[in-house]
């Protein structure tokens, strides 16, 4: 049996730099076995179907396999179509009221706990706010991510240090497990 995923690359195509063509990275997916494999925006996202391995398993070998053939390391995540649905479906904002801008996801490679966003003083960032899911932080900025001090503090290696994380706006998410749904 296959299940469909997404693969959520960190920190590719950003300001000219570690440049991953997407055609280049469907490619590479396609050789590495993936079935398929499909690329959302130039930013790191693509779908594919594999009937074997594990998400933590697929995600060693495609970045194993950028490695190789772009030269650059890039962390990656992989997730399960159940999983993205139960994300966009769990979210404690009310996602329908807000722009997508607004509302974002970063996605952790581990379970995270809250002590470990202890230090942050979430008072004092408001309007903006957090909440915690499953290996996922959900993030409203009223004023968009580029301009959230909380979202400056969310990403501090002492909050993400040992995970790897990676952030998507609100329709990215919700693309994500659009495309990952199984057909018909």
């Amino acid at each position: 049996m296959t299940t469909m995923y997404a693969a959520l690359l960190r920190g590719i195509n950003v300001g000219g730099s570690r440049k991953v063509p997407m055609a280049d990275l469907r490619a590479l997916m396609e050789s590495l076995g993936l079935d398929d494999v499909r690329t959302y925006l130039q930013s790191g996202q693509a779908v594919f179907s594999s009937g074997h391995g594990d998400e933590a398993s697929l995600a060693a070998r495609l970045a194993d396999g950028i490695e190789r053939h772009f030269g650059f390391g890039v962390d990656v995540i992989v997730r399960d179509h159940a999983y993205l649905r139960a994300v966009a479906d769990a979210c404690p904002f009310p996602a329908a009221e807000l722009e997508p801008r607004q509302l974002h996801v970063t996605y952790f490679s581990e379970p995270v706990t809250p002590g470990r966003f202890g230090q942050i003083d979430q008072a004092a960032f408001l309007p903006e706010e957090f909440r915690l899911g499953d290996r996922a932080l959900y993030l409203y900025a009223p004023n968009g991510l580029g301009r959230s001090k909380l979202a400056e503090q969310l990403a501090k290696p002492r909050v993400t240090r040992g995970l790897t994380a990676t952030t998507r706006n609100w329709n990215t998410v919700l693309k994500l497990a659009e495309l990952t749904a199984p057909a018909g």
